[in-house]
């Protein structure tokens, strides 16, 4: 008797994680190999994801139990950490119109798969100036708490810092908006408009920040006026 492998619902372009603090360590694991590498490997054999690949996941922050924590390398896999806060009147009344009634709403095709590469290459080719590298290299080591450039806000209420990958996601979050914004360059004010969604779950406060009510968001700001402070 011979098995064939069936290629389960990671095999798509865009994968939804549904409360991904609920899947199990080995779970978790397997995603990460997908996120990073692209590939799925069952019983020694190893099958390529399509390409684009994308993981957008959510996480339930009222109820914790049954949950596990993420690991730091997969949370620094993903782009962006995106809060959602309760839907305003006129949301609502949509969401309630278009999933209560009997008619499925279908979602029209906007980008192909060969769209989306080559969006993606035509982002990594939007320039960056080296003065602006340059700061966001020093944004970087300033959120780390135990090298010298750390503000007295980082060194008293971070764990850790933005690792390396970080700078890269925020490079290209600048990128992606610059292009967006039918520009030619980055330029500082995208740097600071995706700062928070890109970095906001890369940064691991300590115990006193929770006890001082000490949010993340606030620690970027610091980090970015600093910088910006010491560019000037």
């Amino acid at each position: 008797m011979t098995s064939k492998f069936q290629p389960g619902p990671i095999f798509a372009q865009m994968v939804l994680a549904d409360e991904i603090n609920r899947a199990t360590p080995k779970t978790q694991s397997a995603l990460l190999e997908a996120m990073q590498e692209g590939t799925v490997t069952v019983m020694g054999s190893e099958y390529e994801l399509p390409a684009p690949f994308f993981v957008l996941a959510t996480q339930n922050p009222i109820e914790m139990e049954g949950t596990y924590v993420l690991p730091e390398a997969q949370i620094d896999r993903f782009l962006f950490k995106v809060l959602l806060p309760f839907p305003s009147q006129a949301v609502l009344e949509s969401i309630v119109e278009t999933t209560t009634g009997v008619q499925l709403q279908d979602a029209p095709e906007v980008l192909t798969p060969a769209d989306v590469l080559n969006l993606q290459r035509w982002t990594r080719e939007v320039p960056l100036s080296s003065e602006l590298r340059a700061n966001i290299a020093r944004f970087v080591r300033a959120t780390q708490p135990d090298l010298p450039e750390a503000p007295d806000m980082v060194r008293r209420f971070v764990r850790y810092g933005v690792s390396p990958r970080g700078a890269q996601s925020l490079v290209l979050a600048s990128k992606a908006r610059a292009l967006m914004a039918g520009r030619h360059a980055v330029s500082m004010d995208d740097v600071h408009a995706v700062a928070r969604p890109a970095l906001r779950h890369r940064i691991q406060t300590n115990y006193e920040a929770d006890a001082n009510e000490i949010h993340v968001d606030d620690i970027i700001q610091t980090i970015l006026d600093s910088v910006a402070a010491t560019a000037a």
